[in-house]
């Protein structure tokens, strides 16, 4: 069935199952591939603040049509996978990072996913730029460049950060953070440290790019702040771009305006590859990817 929202051009692979934890749901996501070939792939991680969301939304504002948006990046050569990941009335942390760094592993050694083999990079936006930058963080995955969206960076510092914004303040079990965790952070500084990006950070950290409204309140602008310093401190290549006039998730932001940001976010993870293009054609790309449907079986965990 054609897709309205995908241009011709582009093909897209539904419900691919990348990983089964006993006990839980299987874990699917979608791929969007680029008829000409596909220079890497992009693994994309949602947000909705670990509680809500799914691998059906794209970046920006909420909106049933943002699908579009991994169509147009696939346009563009980048080839985007959009995880799911178990959300925290779930599963506590580190079950996400677990779980999107399993769709990573599945794209990089299941022939079936029809881009093993291509340059890896991650997208994630809001909670789900959390998982995003953590994954491009570990060492034993290889994650090229990483791009993040009005980000959680550093839990412990959230509430502050949100107070000096002029927002208000969540300190107590119900936070969007201490659901995740378990507790508050304040609670389980070592789990919340574990789970910030910015105290991840190492000599050798992928590039990084940084996008955030400069009026957000939800999550401020200083989270990626300080990530931008702490990676460039570390000799990281990192860009932080504030996005004048834009709260939480770009809300109120025009189509052309987030369309922009899109190719700016292709852009950028497509120059920072480190190698010249690599190109799986989608004649054996599709081929391969044909093979797999909602029933496959992907990465089986023995433990959540």
């Amino acid at each position: 069935m054609n897709d309205p929202l995908v241009p011709d051009g582009v093909t897209v692979r539904r419900d691919l199952v990348h990983t089964r934890v006993p006990g839980y749901r299987p874990l699917s996501l979608d791929l969007y591939l680029p008829d000409d070939g596909a220079r890497a792939v992009c693994v994309y991680a949602h947000g909705g603040g670990w509680r809500m969301g799914s691998r059906r939304e794209g970046p920006g504002p909420l909106s049933p049509t943002s699908r579009r948006l991994f169509a147009r990046m696939a346009a563009r050569g980048l080839a985007v996978a959009s995880v799911d990941y178990r959300l925290s009335g779930e599963a506590r942390f580190p079950a996400q990072r677990e779980d999107v760094e399993a769709g990573i592993r599945w794209l990089s050694s299941e022939d079936a996913s029809g881009v093993a083999g291509l340059p890896l990079v991650t997208f994630g936006v809001s909670a789900g730029g959390q998982l995003a930058g953590l994954c491009g963080l570990n060492p034993s995955l290889p994650v090229r460049a990483v791009a993040l969206w009005y980000a959680v960076s550093d839990l412990p510092a959230v509430p502050d950060d949100i107070a000096a914004a002029g927002g208000e303040a969540d300190r107590g079990p119900g936070s969007r953070e201490a659901l995740l965790l378990g507790a508050p952070a304040a609670q389980m500084p070592e789990l919340a440290r574990q789970a910030s990006v910015l105290h991840q950070v190492h000599r050798n950290a992928p590039p990084f790019l940084l996008l955030h409204g400069d009026r957000d309140r939800l999550v401020p602008a200083a989270q990626s702040a300080r990530l931008h310093t702490a990676l460039r401190a570390a000799g990281a290549d990192t860009t932080l771009e504030l996005v004048p006039g834009y709260d939480h998730m770009f809300v109120g932001m025009p189509a052309a305006e987030l369309e922009a940001l899109v190719d700016r976010t292709t852009d950028f993870l497509l120059s920072r590859l480190g190698t010249g293009p690599v190109n799986v054609p989608m004649s054996s790309a599709a081929t391969a990817a044909a093979a797999v449907t909602a029933s496959t079986t992907g990465t089986e965990r023995d433990k959540p």
